[in-house]
């Protein structure tokens, strides 16, 4: 079992930055894929980057050149840096743990383990 616990979440303004962290506890961290989804209200939930174990990244075309992924494995917590932030990234961020094959890192299903969630509203 892997528990994930996501932190850093809160109120932004548009433009605005926000550090999402992600503290991983149980089995081995360093072997698995970390991914970070959002759901926003009404809709379904929706990848927005992963990292595989060597530091590997994938980004939604929605973030990309504005988020960005990092993994510490001696502390077994990964990151994800958000900039520019808009409001369209209002959203509940869920972090994640899998072993998805390469062209999967962006499917849910790939991914066994949960965090609960953590709030980020960005306002206009």
């Amino acid at each position: 079992q892997v528990q994930l616990v996501e932190s850093g979440g809160g109120l932004v303004q548009a433009g605005g930055s926000l550090r999402l962290s992600c503290a991983a506890t149980g089995r081995t961290f360093t072997f698995y894929t970390m991914g970070w989804f959002r759901q926003a209200p009404g809709e379904e939930r929706e990848f927005v980057a992963a990292i595989t174990w060597n530091g590997g990244p994938t980004f939604a075309d929605s973030v990309k050149g504005r988020f960005t992924i990092s993994r510490d494995n001696a502390k077994n917590t990964v990151f994800l840096q958000m900039s520019s932030l808009k409001p369209e990234d209002t959203a509940v961020y869920y972090c994640a743990a899998g072993l998805p094959y390469g062209s999967r890192r962006n499917v849910e299903n790939e991914y066994n383990y949960w965090g609960q969630g953590t709030q980020v509203t960005v306002s206009s």
